[in-house]
């Protein structure tokens, strides 16, 4: 009887055994072909329309609770909807992503927040293993946003004055609209923001050399040329016309130079950029760096005599002999006054002029 039970036992294991083998020697086709046919979890594909109808409202919702992965989600449907648009209708978002950016990086602050927050910063950038006791001391939504500085298009920056900020970054405009715009929107936005991305002004000095002021004023005045029918052309205007004075002037708190009576009277650098550009085929930049030079050797007496300014603009200089100069500088090479610091339109924070 146990001999019997043993020779089952043995039939059982050799059954199993051949079992498993012949499983293993079964054709690989038939186990792709049991892949192929085993049950897929169905995918919802997105609705573009419903997204797209949804986008402003999301834009519009968007404030300083919410996390970068929920901007970059938006900044994401943003680019499935811009080919979709007209041109009129990408303006609107751009604009929309403004607010949507001011609402997101909005802090209210204490004032013991506040210092502790530039001094943090500040410390930060001589100190990068600063101690973890001085960030606990920041407001709880500076912490998250330091936290996430470079994502989501956000940067700090130190605006003249020694102010910290946040921002967004110019070069958000350049890489989520222009790819979709009309060409001349297009060229514009991509190289203002190339260009904003470095501070103009800094400790109230202009933070550019004179050959990159004469290179800028080159473009914007090439940028005119050829796009007459730009959306975006009295900006460019504006920014030819603002490094022009850069270029031949400078600003208040630090001008090219002070009674500009003769050569060794130029800042060094700005002489050499105005006599590049004077000998250069740069259209009526080059004619006002020829001018530039002619006014340079004037006697006051020749231009009183070659610049005629108005009766009223006279007495008003009077008593006002480096105004007067200015003035002078102006008229002849046809440059228009402008103020940065005063100016009604912001050219030199974003990628895009804004209304200040």
């Amino acid at each position: 009887m146990r001999s019997e039970i043993i020779h089952l036992s043995i039939c059982s294991v050799t059954i199993v055994l051949s079992c498993l083998l012949t499983a293993c020697q079964r054709p690989a086709a038939d186990i792709v072909h049991e892949t192929k046919e085993a049950p897929k979890s169905e995918k919802t594909t997105p609705d573009l329309t419903q997204i797209c109808q949804n986008l402003k409202q999301e834009m519009r919702d968007m404030n300083a609770q919410r996390t970068t992965l929920a901007i970059e989600q938006v900044n994401q449907d943003i680019r499935l909807c811009l080919p979709l648009m007209k041109f009129s209708e990408q303006k609107e978002l751009m604009n929309l992503s403004q607010k949507m950016y001011q609402n997101f990086l909005h802090l209210d602050r204490t004032s013991i927040q506040q210092q502790a927050f530039e001094n943090y910063v500040l410390d930060q950038a001589a100190y990068p293993t600063i101690q973890q006791s001085q960030f606990e001391q920041l407001n709880i939504r500076d912490q998250y946003l330091l936290r996430h500085k470079g994502q989501a298009y956000i940067e700090l920056i130190e605006q003249d004055g020694d102010q910290i900020a946040y921002r967004r970054s110019p070069q958000y405009l350049a890489k989520v609209f222009a790819p979709y715009l009309p060409e001349p929107e297009k060229v514009f936005i991509e190289n203002l923001a190339e260009q904003n991305t470095q501070a103009l002004l800094k400790n109230n000095s202009i933070n550019l050399s004179p050959d990159e002021i004469a290179k800028r004023a080159i473009f914007w005045q090439k940028y005119i040329q050829d796009y007459p029918k730009s959306a975006y052309l009295s900006d460019a205007k504006i920014l030819k016309n603002t490094y022009s004075n850069l270029l031949f002037q400078g600003i208040e708190s630090a001008p090219i130079s002070v009674h500009f009576e003769s050569q060794s009277d130029i800042d060094i650098a700005s002489w050499i950029a105005i006599k590049r550009l004077a000998k250069s085929n740069d259209g009526e930049l080059s004619k006002q760096a020829e001018k530039f030079q002619q006014f340079i050797n004037m006697t006051t007496e020749q231009r009183k005599q070659k610049i005629q300014l108005s009766a009223k603009e006279q007495n008003k200089l009077e008593n006002k002999p480096q105004l007067l100069l200015l003035s002078q500088l102006n008229q002849y090479l046809n440059l228009y006054p402008m103020d940065i610091k005063r100016a009604k339109r912001d050219c030199f924070s974003d990628a895009i002029c804004s209304s200040s």
